[in-house]
Protein backbone atom coordinates (compact mmCIF):
# COMPACT_ATOMS: atom_id res chain seq x y z
CA UNK A 1 0.00 0.00 0.00
CA UNK A 2 3.04 2.06 0.93
CA UNK A 3 4.94 1.80 -2.74
CA UNK A 4 1.86 2.65 -4.19
CA UNK A 5 0.97 5.96 -2.70
CA UNK A 6 4.53 6.89 -3.13
CA UNK A 7 4.00 5.63 -6.85
CA UNK A 8 1.10 8.15 -7.22
CA UNK A 9 3.12 10.79 -5.01
CA UNK A 10 5.71 10.84 -7.64
CA UNK A 11 3.33 10.26 -10.74
CA UNK A 12 0.64 12.45 -9.72
CA UNK A 13 0.47 14.71 -12.62
CA UNK A 14 0.33 11.37 -15.04
CA UNK A 15 -2.64 10.78 -12.15
CA UNK A 16 -4.34 14.14 -12.34
CA UNK A 17 -4.35 13.62 -16.27
CA UNK A 18 -6.05 10.36 -16.25
CA UNK A 19 -8.52 11.57 -13.92
CA UNK A 20 -8.95 14.51 -16.33
CA UNK A 21 -9.27 12.31 -19.74
CA UNK A 22 -11.86 9.65 -17.97
CA UNK A 23 -13.85 12.30 -16.72
CA UNK A 24 -13.51 14.11 -20.01
CA UNK A 25 -14.81 11.35 -22.03
CA UNK A 26 -18.04 10.71 -19.47
CA UNK A 27 -18.91 13.90 -20.27
CA UNK A 28 -18.42 13.27 -23.69
CA UNK A 29 -20.28 10.40 -23.53
CA UNK A 30 -22.94 12.19 -21.57
CA UNK A 31 -23.09 14.64 -23.99
CA UNK A 32 -23.72 12.65 -27.02
CA UNK A 33 -26.20 10.28 -25.28
CA UNK A 34 -28.19 13.64 -24.22
CA UNK A 35 -28.06 14.80 -27.74
CA UNK A 36 -29.08 11.56 -29.28
CA UNK A 37 -32.10 11.02 -27.10
CA UNK A 38 -33.44 14.90 -27.90
CA UNK A 39 -32.76 14.02 -31.74
CA UNK A 40 -34.85 11.08 -31.55
CA UNK A 41 -37.51 13.09 -29.80
CA UNK A 42 -37.88 15.27 -32.07
CA UNK A 43 -38.02 12.85 -34.79
CA UNK A 44 -40.80 11.39 -32.96
CA UNK A 45 -42.40 14.40 -32.54
CA UNK A 46 -41.83 15.41 -36.29
CA UNK A 47 -43.06 12.20 -37.50
CA UNK A 48 -46.59 11.99 -35.29
CA UNK A 49 -47.21 15.57 -35.77
CA UNK A 50 -45.39 15.96 -39.20
CA UNK A 51 -47.87 13.59 -40.45
CA UNK A 52 -51.35 15.28 -39.99
CA UNK A 53 -49.35 18.21 -41.12
CA UNK A 54 -48.32 16.32 -44.84
CA UNK A 55 -51.43 15.17 -44.86
CA UNK A 56 -53.67 18.58 -44.61
CA UNK A 57 -50.97 20.12 -46.74
CA UNK A 58 -51.55 17.15 -49.12
CA UNK A 59 -55.12 17.59 -49.25
CA UNK A 60 -55.15 22.05 -49.90
CA UNK A 61 -52.86 21.54 -52.70
CA UNK A 62 -54.96 18.76 -54.10
CA UNK A 63 -57.90 21.18 -53.69
CA UNK A 64 -55.68 23.75 -55.36
CA UNK A 65 -55.09 21.58 -58.60
CA UNK A 66 -58.74 21.11 -58.93
CA UNK A 67 -59.50 24.78 -59.11
CA UNK A 68 -56.52 25.29 -61.80
CA UNK A 69 -57.65 21.93 -63.99
CA UNK A 70 -61.17 23.64 -63.50
CA UNK A 71 -59.91 26.95 -64.82
CA UNK A 72 -58.00 25.07 -67.39
CA UNK A 73 -60.80 23.46 -68.43
CA UNK A 74 -62.97 26.78 -68.83
CA UNK A 75 -59.82 28.62 -70.50
CA UNK A 76 -59.96 26.26 -73.16
CA UNK A 77 -63.23 25.75 -73.83
CA UNK A 78 -63.20 29.48 -74.16
CA UNK A 79 -60.59 29.52 -76.46
CA UNK A 80 -61.75 27.19 -78.69
CA UNK A 81 -64.89 29.36 -79.09
CA UNK A 82 -63.11 31.76 -80.00
CA UNK A 83 -61.34 30.18 -82.64
CA UNK A 84 -64.43 28.63 -83.84
CA UNK A 85 -66.02 32.18 -84.44
CA UNK A 86 -62.78 33.25 -85.78
CA UNK A 87 -62.76 30.36 -88.81
CA UNK A 88 -66.49 31.05 -88.76
CA UNK A 89 -66.14 35.12 -90.28
CA UNK A 90 -62.99 33.75 -92.53
CA UNK A 91 -65.64 31.54 -94.48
Amino acid sequence: MSELKSWVRENSTLVYFLIAQLIAIGGGAAAMIAYSVRLETRVHIMETRGAEYTVARMEAMKERITVLEQQINQNAARIERVVQEYLKDKK
